[in-house]
């Protein structure tokens, strides 16, 4: 089984796809990526060379795809920056496309646009998108605080924002929502996962990172997509996989989010704590997100940060 990655495309460091595809393959997954834009660097350098690819291209490869019978052996569509509102379209066919012949496809939408303390960083049409269109059609979504808050018009302060925020999101569609960042107090950063049932929230040291790092929230996305697959097939008493236990256990559906959170932060913690180190050092900035040197974080995280379930 394979997953569709749809998003942006960097030569140099690490963001969109270049930040998605490897901690997929290295979690064990065939990644089919498909690029909106080829630049040489991400926007945070302040230059770059490079342009926003035809959306039309989008869907010829996935044509392409399909003309090789490729599509059923999708388990998931991802998507993140699109470029423009074309490519948006283009991910909508293709997310059809996988569906009409992979059942049980899912779509995970990461619908970037923007980051708190730097607003807006995607064309005009692109919010609308993904509130309209996208969004609804996606089974999970993942956003930041910001695009959070741009989704929903709520205003999040503390947890209580976070939750009422991330239930209206579920009114929009998805059936799972990963809040990839949102922050509560000082010193510290949370994630949210919920799937309308069970939602949990995970608190890790915030790392001193200046204006932050470029590709967290797609390595974020593409881990939790990862695990999230993965869980689903999760004996909760051993932890280890088991192909015996259906997806539709009611049972594991707790346990598969739970899981999936702790595995995701504790991956995406250990880079951004590599990074981090980096920065001390007084390397230039911006600072890479050091995906490769701890690629073993990935599949093996020395760190555990426990989630906490909301609503008990």
């Amino acid at each position: 089984m394979a997953v569709l990655s749809i998003q942006s495309h960097v030569v140099f460091g690490y963001a969109g796809n270049t930040a998605a595809v490897f901690p997929l393959q290295r979690l064990g997954r065939e990644v089919w990526a498909i690029n909106t834009v080829e630049f040489s660097n991400h926007t945070g350098y302040g230059a770059w060379r490079g342009e926003v690819l035809d959306a039309g291209l989008v869907s010829e490869l996935v044509t392409g795809l399909d003309e090789r019978g490729a599509l059923v052996r999708c388990e998931a569509v991802l998507s993140g920056y699109l470029g423009d509102a074309g490519s948006g379209k283009a991910v909508i066919d293709a997310v059809k496309r996988v569906r009409e012949k992979s059942a049980g496809a899912l779509y995970c939408c990461d619908p970037v646009m923007g980051d708190t303390g730097r607003g807006f960083y995607v064309k005009s049409g692109i919010p609308d998108m993904f509130r309209n269109e996208l969004v609804p059609l996606a089974d999970i979504v993942c956003p930041n605080q910001f695009e959070l808050e741009t989704l929903t018009g709520v205003k999040i302060e503390n947890s209580d924002d976070a939750v009422k925020a991330v239930n209206i999101l579920h009114e929009m569609g998805p059936s799972v929502v990963l809040v990839t960042s949102f922050k509560e107090k000082d010193g510290e950063i949370g994630m949210i996962a919920s799937d309308k049932k069970n939602m949990f929230k995970i608190s890790t040291p915030e790392l001193p990172l200046d204006s932050g790092v470029a590709g967290t929230g797609d390595m974020t996305t593409a881990v939790f997509l990862s695990r999230y697959l993965e869980a689903a097939n999760i004996d909760k008493n051993t932890g280890k996989p088991d192909i015996s236990l259906p997806d539709i256990n009611p049972d594991l559906k707790s346990y598969r989010l739970e899981k999936a959170l702790e595995l995701c932060t504790a991956s995406v913690f250990a880079v951004l704590k590599a990074s981090h180190d980096e920065f001390k050092q007084g390397k230039a900035a911006p600072v890479e997100l050091k995906i490769i040197k701890e690629q073993n974080e990935l599949v093996s995280p020395s760190y555990f940060f426990k989630a906490v379930k909301l609503g008990q």
